[in-house]
């Protein structure tokens, strides 16, 4: 039996002449944490609202809990929505935003009451009952509206970039709180954000959305360690890129002339990326399946444990970005310095377009 609590079958969104949602296809696993990743325009939050059918599907197929949703009104499915904004009701205290879906259900008031009080208690606001949703941090408010919707124990929780709105240190606490209660409260998330962090942080699968299609399902880590194409490797994380122009013989050649060996390829490739931390400052001569570049340091970005540096390549003066170790063995390193940077064959990814 399946363990799949959404399937996704080859659905289309056309809205004219333009596609915005092209032929997708996945899975998502009862009680999972899965999030869509991608820029403004890729198709995303269109997609979640064919889940929440808000809009309905040009072709394809979309089963909740192996349950066809063609036809089905957004207000019977078995899910339920937070938008970015939240949508709290400002006229209403904690308690009566959790129970205003119950109250329309016309449960009995007891009921409501008590799975209230549950669903307060599971977010951390329980004696929060009272205060006016303008009263509550912007992380209250976030639990809120993530309350009211679990309270009506949706299959699965849609989260339209729900922390946009929040300052950076807020974002960042909540992506923690999420997580956890995600966790513990064992509802499917689907969770849609151009934010790369708060997609691998949060999340048990990724998938990367571009142009309407997905580029690459798969885990944070292999996302980050293993980019199936050039948009993932330029999109998740941060790189140096390179325009190829040929490769012969093992080596790479770079639009300004920079040779780099990167052997066995039995492809053209057209793009070469190299992540900041996987470039090695003086590499000793012991080391072997490494291609090492004489570089100048250009500056010293300095920004605590992620501090960098920005170095030419003195071969063809292409900038490379250099993630600094925290290591007593740098800190005299001065602009203007000559550098020798070395980087794994393996950590060289390469790709046809």
């Amino acid at each position: 039996m399946s363990n799949n609590v959404l399937e996704i079958k080859n659905i289309t969104k056309r809205f004219g002449d333009f596609t915005a949602v092209d032929s997708v296809s996945f899975d998502v696993e009862d009680g999972g944490f899965f999030s869509i990743l991608g820029g403004s325009g890729c198709g995303k939050t269109t997609l979640l609202r064919m889940i929440a059918g808000f809009e309905k599907e040009t072709e394809g197929e979309l089963l909740i809990r192996g349950e066809s949703m063609k036809g089905i009104p957004p207000e019977t499915r078995a899910v339920n929505i937070v938008f970015q904004n939240l949508a709290l009701f400002p006229m209403m205290n904690v308690e009566k935003n959790v129970a205003f879906g119950l109250q329309r259900q016309k449960l009995p008031k007891a009921d409501v009451q008590r799975r209230v009080a549950e669903m307060l208690e599971r977010v951390g606001l329980l004696g929060f009952e009272k205060k006016h949703v303008d009263d509550l941090s912007g992380g209250q408010r976030q639990r809120v509206a993530i309350a009211r919707s679990l309270v009506l124990r949706p299959s699965i929780l849609l989260l339209d970039e729900p922390l946009g709105a929040l300052d950076r240190k807020l974002r960042e606490h909540m992506k923690i709180e999420l997580k956890v209660l995600q966790k513990e409260i064992g509802t499917t998330f689907i969770y849609i954000t151009h934010d790369q962090s708060e997609a691998l942080v949060m999340s048990d699968k990724v998938a990367v959305m571009n142009e309407g299609c997905f580029e690459q399902l798969d885990t944070p880590k292999n996302l980050y360690k293993n980019p199936a194409t050039s948009f993932v490797a330029g999109f998740v994380g941060e790189s140096n890129e390179f325009d190829v122009v040929a490769y012969s013989d093992g080596q790479l050649i770079t639009r300004n002339g920079c040779k780099i060996t990167k052997p066995a390829l039995d492809f053209q490739p057209k793009k070469l990326f190299m992540r900041p931390e996987a470039i090695i400052l003086n590499p000793s001569e012991g080391l072997s399946d490494i291609e090492r570049i004489k570089m100048k340091i250009k500056a010293i970005l300095f920004d605590g444990s992620n501090t960098k540096i920005s170095a030419l390549i003195k071969e063809s003066s292409d900038e490379v970005l250099i993630s600094l170790p925290q290591n007593a063995e740098f800190e005299g390193l001065q602009e203007g310095d000559d550098i020798l940077a070395g980087i794994h064959f393996d950590d060289l990814k390469c790709y046809r377009d």
